[in-house]
């Protein structure tokens, strides 16, 4: 077969329907083209579209179509003043990034660290944490237009590209410029490029790679004369930079890998054919070149990235926790001392889980409220004098006489060094509260199932315990280093259970977290049958008096860059494939190409922004693909009726050409029905991109390259229906422009233009007519809080959460509550007050303050009372409800980390009471770590503790 596809020439091989017979095919081409096709794999009908040789005119289009492209994405990129949306998690990152403090998330660095870049270069310190959606750029001096400013470059870079790219895939200038245009005028790419998000980054990424592969294409299919030519190896050494520029931007770049090498092995496959003109070490090479350009580049870039990453990274932050121990201990202030090899009965040791993020055996005086009601044990994530533990025998030691030696110092001068063997049986004695680790037949207090018990703290000074604090330890050989950490317990190296005498179950952890009577810390049990993974143990800290200086010392192996790259790989995919909880505004794959719903951002001050796209723009992409589909249908069926439809070029043309295309589109999009994870419209967008590149390719095919319908003779048709398609997208695009730039809007157009009840945004946001938009005030900067409202001591996640999580603001213009004054009237003076009240809303004074410091959550809310008086001085009353003021906030989004949150808007309402005082726990971090860090697989964010970090 492969020999009769070669003989009959490449442009039939590579094709998806083979051309039924040779025998009509001579007849319609001529003989000298059908002897040339016999030589090589030259496809039939391609010229060389090299976009370095284009005609002076058609960069000359390019740059105003760049120029285009700048006046709509940098249009008011100052607006909103505000965070918008996912600014919340890649504004904060860049803070991090600028601190140095260790963050994870699931996308590559490449974006984020450009993003940083912008920022850094334009003055921004990183001390504004992004941590609000509404929180208020100007007065603490965010570079914010700045750090906007790199997505919205990487917008403008797109519409040159797609015009280079259809040129390249050898489409009319006009047709190369429409494609342009509906880059530019496409209202959700506009949204995504005006603010501080990936998916502007990305699809430039993805459309350079689209750009080179297509060029390298074109000198591919021009036959041997351009092979390994400078032209066919620089697209070549571009398109694999392409690829590691999106992979290091998203994952999504996997499926431009898949398309990239879905038709590089249709090239191969062709180049395999021609067994004429391609000798076996000429297609070695061919192979060899392809797999340098195409993995190996990709690959090192992105390993490149996150080298930059990890460098910039160097300190301990809220994403520590996701990491191994070994990992943690490559971070500043997070490695640890060498400490003794042998674990001793007698030895103080701090024990660590394996499996979830090496969370501490923890316990401290407070008791679980339900079963036993003994001393709680824990799961804690910081290092803490509440995790130390000391070793004992089942017995205690005895002395020369054969009687017992009591107390905790009685291991410390044994004759002999009384080693921890495998299936040892021992207690753990818990050295702060005096007792012991106990489980008995008694059901956890949140995981309430028959194969768990509860595991607690049993005991008092001096007391000699029972047989349940006797635990038997299992070493788990697999997972422990070879030689002696296998045989007895080794600080770090030996991997344990431990295994309860006298039930039988093994100490257990997972991601469960206990209510707030324990912190939220992480629950323990004893576990029958529990999974290997979860009752898995290690010895971190470990001292005892008889290991001296001299002793064998051990710590953490350096997992080294490939190592620590490993893990976060796989850390990242976890977390990525646990974001499966619903959000307000997610969507599923199926509602994208019709454009059923958008995404919420933002509101205030009656605007809103709202991701949609351009309705027409976005149906029509549709409409393409679905063109070529009902074509390829009926092409097979006619090739299976032995149809003679594939001697013509321009048909073999139009199917590879438009085929590629939507063969982007599919790879880009079909495998979103796979994810279970939380899914938006912007998903789409690399998928829309190859759209519009189909809708292009079938419009230039029909007006200037199909000779059977005639329009081929008329240049006219083809310039003029560009034009006015357009003209008519620009006219969409401006209808629905208000909501990607947060312009001011009327209901009545808003109502005008919202064909679909699914369209969700909220026309009664708008004001009924553009007047009213001039009496308001212009809410500029926020209000800093005064430092009176600072006494009392609070930790600084729970300080300063303004009314619905909005900042305030204090507006330049006269208004009450961000509503206009009535007419006639304008603001004398204004007066900051600062008040404490208690829940029932009694004042309290300075030593009422003074005395709950520390045992209280105090809440910061903002107020705006305004009281109006007339010209003769009498007050004037506010109306029911009082004076009109009105803020939207869009919900936060997930996509980056679960839900996060540090973005959640807490509503606070007049009378909301002080929360009573919390019972004081013991340990140096307990008092302010009041939740825990995110667990292994990212199922859900927590709140993080920016002070501790």
């Amino acid at each position: 077969m492969a020999r009769s596809l070669a003989a009959k020439g490449s442009s039939q091989a590579r094709r998806p329907s083979p051309s039924p017979s040779p025998q009509p095919q001579a007849s319609v081409a001529k003989p000298k083209t059908a002897a040339k096709r016999k030589l090589d794999y030259t496809s039939e009908g391609v010229e060389d579209n090299d976009v370095f040789l284009l005609p002076v005119s058609d960069y000359q289009v390019m740059i105003l179509v760049t120029i285009a492209a700048a006046a709509v994405r940098l249009f008011r990129i100052y607006q909103p003043t505000s965070v918008v949306f996912d600014e919340v998690h890649f504004g904060g990152f860049a803070s991090k990034y600028i601190k140095g403090r260790f963050f994870m998330d699931v996308h590559p660095p490449l974006a984020k660290l450009m993003i940083t870049l912008f920022g850094w270069l334009a003055g921004f310190n990183g001390d504004f944490d992004f941590k609000e959606i509404g929180k208020d750029y100007i007065e603490p001096g965010v570079p914010y237009v700045a750090m906007r400013l790199f997505p919205a470059l990487c917008g403008i870079l797109l519409a040159p590209t797609m015009f280079l790219t259809l040129k390249a895939a050898g489409c009319r200038t006009s047709t190369a410029a429409l494609g342009a245009g509906l880059i530019i005028f496409e209202n959700g790419l506009l949204t995504q490029a005006r603010l501080i998000l990936l998916d502007s980054p990305l699809m430039i990424g993805t459309a350079f790679t689209a750009l080179a592969f297509t060029s390298f294409t074109n000198q591919q299919e021009l036959g041997p004369s351009k092979a390994f030519q400078p032209s066919w190896w620089f697209w070549l050494l571009m398109t694999g930079l392409g690829l590691g520029i999106t992979l290091s931007i998203k994952w999504v770049g996997l499926f431009t890998i898949a398309w990239v090498g879905g038709l590089t092995l249709v090239q191969l496959w062709v180049l395999l054919g021609d067994y004429q003109n391609v000798s076996v070490r000429l297609f070695t090479k061919h192979f060899m070149a392809r797999a340098f350009s195409l993995i190996v580049i990709p690959m090192a870039f992105y390993m490149a990235m996150f080298g930059i990453h990890f460098l910039c990274l160097v300190n301990p932050g809220e994403g520590d926790g996701f990491m191994s121990s070994e990992f943690q201990s490559t971070l500043n202030s997070k490695g640890m001392q060498d400490v003794p090899a042998d674990v001793l009965m007698g030895s103080r040791v701090s024990i660590r889980h394996v499996n979830t993020q090496g969370g501490y055996l923890h316990s401290h005086p407070l008791m679980y409220p339900t079963g036993s009601k003994q001393q709680q044990i824990t799961l804690y994530p910081h290092k803490d004098d509440n995790n130390l533990w000391l070793l004992e025998n089942q017995t205690q030691p005895l002395d020369i006489h054969g009687q017992p030696i009591n107390g905790t110092n009685a291991w410390y001068n044994l004759p002999e060094l009384p080693y921890i063997n495998d299936g040892a049986i021992l207690r753990l004695y818990h050295l702060n509260t005096f007792r012991r680790l106990h489980s008995h037949d008694v059901r956890p207090p949140v995981t309430e199932a028959d194969w768990q018990n509860e595991v607690s703290a049993y005991g008092y000074e001096g007391f000699d315990g029972d047989a349940n604090d006797f635990f038997r330890v299992e070493i788990v050989k697999k997972q422990s280093k070879g030689g002696v950490a296998r045989e007895r317990l080794r600080t770090i190296d030996t991997k344990f259970r431990l295994v309860h005498v006298m039930t039988g179950c093994v100490l257990f952890s997972h991601k469960v977290k206990l209510p707030d009577w324990a912190s939220e810390q992480q629950e323990v049990t004893c576990a029958r049958g529990g999974t290997l993974p979860n009752s898995v143990w290690y010895v971190e800290q470990n001292e005892h008096s008889s290991l001296g200086e001299n002793a064998e010392k051990v710590n953490y192996a350096n997992p080294g860059f490939f190592g620590k790259f490993w893990e976060l790989q796989k850390v990242m995919w976890k977390t990525n494939a646990g974001l499966v909880e619903s959000h307000a505004w997610d969507s599923r794959p199926e509602a994208w190409p019709i454009l059923r719903r958008g995404i919420n951002f933002w509101g205030k001050n009656h605007t809103q922004i709202y991701l949609i796209g351009n309705p027409l723009i976005w149906w029509s992409a549709t409409a393409a693909v679905v063109i070529y589909v009902l074509f390829k249908g009926v092409a097979v069926l006619r090739w299976q009726r032995s149809c003679n439809d594939y001697a013509c070029a321009t048909f073999k043309r139009f199917d590879y050409e438009i085929g590629t295309s939507v063969l982007g589109w599919a790879l880009h999009y079909f495998p979103f029905y796979l994810m279970q994870r939380q899914l938006f419209l912007h998903h789409y967008f690399p998928a829309l991109y190859f759209a519009i590149m189909a809708f292009c390719q079938v419009f230039d095919f029909v007006t200037a390259r199909i000779r059977s319908l005639g329009l081929i003779k008329y240049p006219i048709v083809n310039k003029v229906g560009a034009t006015a398609f357009l003209a008519l997208s620009i006219a969409v695009f401006y209808l629905f422009a208000p909501l990607a730039y947060g312009n001011a809007w009327t209901k009545s157009e808003c109502n005008r233009v919202k064909l679909f009840s699914t369209w969700d945004w909220d026309c009664n946001t708008f004001l009924d007519n553009y007047d009213a938009y001039s009496s308001l005030p212009i809410s500029v900067a926020a209000v800093p809080t005064p430092e009176q409202s600072q006494a009392p001591q609070i930790p600084q996640q729970q300080a300063q959460v303004p009314i619905g999580g909005a900042q305030p603001q204090e507006p330049e213009q006269p208004g009450i509550s961000g509503a206009p004054l009535p007419e006639g009237h304008q603001v004398l003076s204004r007066e900051e007050r600062i008040e404490y009240r208690d829940q029932h809303g009694n004042l309290l004074n300075e030593e009422q303050v003074e005395a709950l410091k520390g045992k209280v959550e105090f809440k910061t809310r903002y107020e705006t009372r305004t009281r109006l008086v007339d010209a003769e001085g009498n007050e004037i009353s506010p109306p029911e409800g009082g004076w009109p003021g009105e803020e939207v906030v869009a919900p936060p989004h997930p996509d980056v980390q679960g839900v996060d949150s540090e973005t959640t808007k807490r509503s606070l309402v007049p009378d909301e009471p002080i929360p009573p005082p919390k019972k004081s726990v013991e340990g140096e971090k307990e008092a302010e770590e009041k939740v825990p860090k995110p667990a292994s697989e990212g199922n859900e964010a927590t709140k993080k503790n920016e002070a501790a970090a």
